[in-house]
């Protein structure tokens, strides 16, 4: 049946927030024919992910949804849809909540939390909690990779999509975007991380390493970080640079399918937060997980529940390097080359080890048709 969805989301760190909100959004209208309203906070950070994204335009429609940019003035006399969704805990404004309060018809109010392989998920995950005054009551849904949760964002095409991206489509992906094409011998890197990540660090190992290497970065300080770090300003009409086996190719941002083709073309790829994190995932190859910080380090309690159930399968020294060179990335230890080029020397056995994990996580159903069941079961 099509219901009416309002998902609110805060920009926090320009691109994981709305990243998660758009590909939900995207996919409830296109795959399951839901109207959907997308509030948010920052179309400015939006827009580089979304190129047609007018940032001054205050309404506007892309892909079968409704964006709307929000603020107080905005919601005025708007009527609460049949689902409201909160995007990690994001807090809808007072006066949107005592509207849905006085809503007639039957309505399902959601806060989708934080992506988590902790193992207490599963029992938190679709519980309910009353409004302290209002007669409303909110849902917490979860996703995660266990099962009992909410699963993943995964598109209906998105698999068979990325099976088929052979030599060819990467070809096409590599011209369109002016991107260098493959040689023979190189390994090809992408870079997307926070700017905790010992970048620095990653850029000297590859600039002395032994075979010749690629590293994909997008625009922004990170990219400034490295192009400073080598010596080289970076302006619009030079972002290419070389030192020693290393070539660092800076690009504009993509929009998420070509992203994902980036993902696909690239043998390693280093990620960040929830989306990038997910879709790495999704691409099967060697990955490396850079992990939102948070206080008294409990980000850490994440990365090892989810490293504890990523390496279950694998042989006790494959999943010792591929933890040492997590930790290290994430700032634990200290990186150096001993601990990527172990890491390195795994490239094909984590091909097989990730596609088997793909083969797994394929068993649970996807995030989105998740919650349009869990909607339907509730009104």
């Amino acid at each position: 049946m099509r219901r009416s969805w309002d998902i609110f989301c805060i920009v926090i760190d320009n691109f994981g927030d709305i990243g998660v909100c758009w590909r939900l959004a995207r996919q409830l209208a296109v795959e399951h024919h839901q109207s959907v309203r997308l509030w948010v906070d920052d179309l400015a950070s939006f827009a580089p992910i979304a190129h047609d994204i007018d940032p001054q335009s205050h309404r506007q429609r892309l892909h079968d949804v409704d964006i709307c940019l929000w603020q107080p003035s905005a919601i005025e006399d708007i009527e609460p849809a049949d689902v409201v969704i909160e995007a990690f805990g994001c807090e809808m404004s007072e006066y949107y909540v005592q509207r849905l309060a006085l809503k007639r018809t039957p309505y399902v109010w959601i806060n989708l939390e934080y992506l988590s392989a902790e193992s207490w998920v599963p029992h938190y995950h679709g519980l309910s909690s009353p409004h302290p005054v209002l007669p409303l009551t909110k849902t917490f849904f979860f996703p995660s990779f266990l099962p009992g949760t909410g699963g993943l964002l995964r598109e209906r095409h998105l698999i068979s999509h990325r099976r088929s991206f052979d030599a060819e489509s990467e070809h096409e992906f590599l011209r369109r975007h002016g991107l260098p094409e493959r040689t023979s011998a190189e390994i090809r890197v992408s870079l997307f991380c926070y700017e905790t990540a010992p970048v620095e660090k990653l850029v000297q190992i590859l600039c002395e390493s032994t075979v010749p290497v690629s590293l994909f970065v997008p625009e922004g300080n990170v990219a400034l970080r490295i192009s400073t770090f080598l010596g080289e300003r970076v302006c619009h009409q030079k972002k290419l640079l070389r030192q020693g086996h290393l070539t660092v190719q800076i690009f504009p941002w993509l929009e998420q399918a070509e992203y994902d083709r980036l993902l696909w073309s690239c043998d390693i790829n280093i990620v960040r937060g929830e989306d990038s994190f997910v879709r790495a995932q999704w691409a099967a190859k060697p990955f490396v997980w850079t992990i939102y910080p948070q206080t008294e380090g409990a980000h850490w309690h994440k990365l090892d529940a989810f490293l504890l159930h990523y390496t279950a399968g694998m042989e006790t020294e494959m999943a010792a390097m591929v933890q040492t060179l997590w930790t290290s990335w994430n700032g634990k230890i200290d990186l150096n080359p001993i601990i990527w080029m172990n890491f390195l020397a795994l490239q094909k056995s984590l091909i097989q080890h990730n596609n088997e994990w793909v083969d797994q996580l394929l068993k649970q159903s996807d995030l989105t048709s998740n919650l349009v069941q869990f909607v339907e079961n509730r009104l």
